[in-house]
């Protein structure tokens, strides 16, 4: 009997130690596979060959007009005020607008907005809105949802998994550089 219960726990050691064996084996491929990855991903986009790069150039401005115009006839407009300059801005069409529209039913939405990274001012609305995450490459004028708590204008250029909320009309940088100034600001938002 004891030979039995001896040779079942020699059994049950065995079979552990084989099992850690292959788990590591497996962490250690898994660690593997996420530095390739890793690595591939954080390639530069210069790396692109030239004439891909060449058919993104000339795509893109012609995508980026397109929307625009697109966003323009469809959307609702917003007056984005930063002091005593009032900034038209065209609202996109998501879950995460009808919320933030919700947010202003009763009237403005006056945010304390902070500056991040030298691109953008963002401020948090005390309320997680849907999220409608795309990946973008912004650029000065828009205005988005991150996280789906902060709202956020851009007076700079950044990529990111980001909400589109809206896109402030013809603005150029200087001016939104000029009007958002280089630290905390308070803006208001109304619908027209």
């Amino acid at each position: 009997m004891k030979k039995l219960i001896y040779t079942a726990l020699f059994l049950a050691v065995l079979f552990m130690v084989t099992a850690c064996g292959d788990s590591k084996d497996k962490e250690e491929r898994n660690t593997d596979k996420e530095s390739e990855i890793s690595t591939v991903s954080s390639k530069q986009p210069d790396e692109e060959p030239e004439k891909l790069k060449a058919a993104k150039t000339e795509t893109q401005p012609a995508e980026s007009a397109r929307e625009s115009t697109q966003q323009e006839e469809t959307g609702m407009k917003m007056k984005v005020q930063v002091g005593d300059t009032v900034f038209t801005a065209t609202l996109a069409e998501n879950s995460s607008v009808d919320a933030l529209k919700e947010l202003m039913a009763d009237g403005s939405l006056t945010l304390n907005m902070s500056d991040y990274a030298n691109m953008e001012k963002g401020a948090d609305l005390g309320v997680t809105l849907p999220q409608n995450n795309e990946q973008m490459n912004t650029q000065t004028g828009d205005i988005i949802l991150y996280q789906g708590r902060t709202f956020v204008i851009y007076y700079d250029t950044n990529s990111w998994s980001l909400t589109p909320i809206g896109k402030i009309d013809n603005v150029d940088a200087e001016e939104l550089r000029e009007a958002l100034g280089t630290g905390d600001v308070t803006v208001t938002l109304s619908l027209e």
